[in-house]
């Protein structure tokens, strides 16, 4: 139960002073800016590819050397995931705008990448060694991985900050 007591404990918040719990204010900014800087360009590269992936999956996947087979089947099986990308890269990019979809959006980015990273991984592992092209883009999921990762972390913070700036103005 909350008392009186415990509420007279809490502490108040005072501009421009540091929080131990949520960092300088400084220290918030640049995690926000780190955030949604992430988050943009995660969501974008995802949205862009996903879109390359659905409308011209020819010159993507041509891009990479790959040649697809002239089928309706298979073209149907390369674009429903491209579009499902899109999305996700969508959705990704929302958290670098909107404050509250902050959170769910680096999740999102960390499940993405690290999902994609480790398909290729899998593939290495039962397939052999891919092109250069395939382990550049595996490095690049890695990264955007961790700094989504990165991200998802660093939002705790944040959250408190925005709320506090919501509450005040």
């Amino acid at each position: 139960a909350i008392s009186r007591n415990s509420l007279q404990k809490l502490p108040v918040p005072v501009p421009g002073q540091a929080r131990p719990d949520r960092g300088s204010p400084r220290e918030i900014d640049m995690n926000l800016m780190f955030t949604r800087l992430t988050l943009g360009v995660a969501g974008g590269l995802a949205l862009g590819i996903g879109v390359a992936i659905t409308l011209v999956p020819d010159a993507f996947y041509g891009s990479y050397g790959i040649v697809l087979p002239a089928s309706p089947d298979f073209y149907s099986e390369v674009r429903a995931p491209g579009a499902n990308l899109a999305i996700l890269g969508a959705l990704m990019g929302i958290g670098a705008l909107k404050p509250d979809w902050r959170r769910f959006s680096a999740a999102l980015g960390t499940c993405v990448f690290f999902a994609y990273a480790a398909g290729r991984m899998v593939g290495i592992a039962l397939d052999g060694m891919p092109s250069e092209a395939i382990l550049l883009a595996l490095a690049i999921e890695l990264v955007l991985g961790g700094l989504c990762a990165l991200a998802l972390r660093r939002t705790r913070r944040q959250t408190g900050r925005t709320h506090q700036a919501q509450m005040a103005g």
